[in-house]
């Protein structure tokens, strides 16, 4: 089943969409979200969630700021990141924290709440710088970033599975650090 099928579907509330979805996309959603959840029921929690998100949120997909798998994508990451960070601030016998994701699109620098204007327009330029100097990188080594710092991999996953040594994959991430800040103006810690 196409992505566009699924989606028609999932707008028309169609169950055969969120079987096509979830048969289509799980195995993707499990990859997001395994580096970030450590344990196969929280994987598989996720993994509901997400495709619970997607359900309700089918009607705010647009097709002309990115694909569906890009989309799908940011929400698994975001729904995995709220569950760690719910797992870690959560008594043990406390209540699930209510969880807020928007499904943005791309790399986030999430915004202090106290920020004021001033502080939010700085965020926002920076954030923008950032994607820029991402977007100028080569592919593979935009593709060695993203798997590390915004999909959270390990060094040994990302080597492994970009047919490299760990050593050399923390060897080309140390690079494009420096890239980076150099580019950024050193903006960035290492």
């Amino acid at each position: 089943m196409k992505d566009a099928e699924i989606t028609e579907l999932l707008k028309a509330r169609d169950e055969r969409g969120a079987e096509g979805f979830l048969r289509n996309y799980a195995p993707l959603i499990r990859y997001v979200v395994s580096p970030v959840l450590n344990d196969e029921g929280g994987v598989e929690e996720c993994l509901s969630d997400v495709a619970m998100k997607v359900w309700e949120r089918i009607g705010q997909f647009d097709e002309a700021k990115g694909s569906f798998k890009a989309w799908v994508t940011a929400i698994a990451r975001n729904a995995a990141l709220n569950m760690a960070r719910g797992e870690a601030r959560r008594p043990q016998a406390g209540t699930l924290p209510e969880e807020s994701d928007d499904g943005a699109q791309g790399p986030e620098i999430p915004a202090p709440a106290e920020a004021d204007p001033a502080e939010a327009l700085l965020r926002k330029e920076r954030a923008a710088a950032l994607e820029g100097a991402l977007n100028r990188l080569g592919s593979t080594d935009r593709n060695i970033f993203y798997r590390k710092y915004y999909y959270m991999q390990s060094l040994a996953q990302i080597g492994a599975e970009l047919g490299m040594s760990e050593r050399a994959a923390e060897g080309r991430l140390y690079r494009i650090r420096k890239q980076l800040k150099k580019e950024l103006g050193g903006e960035i810690d290492e």
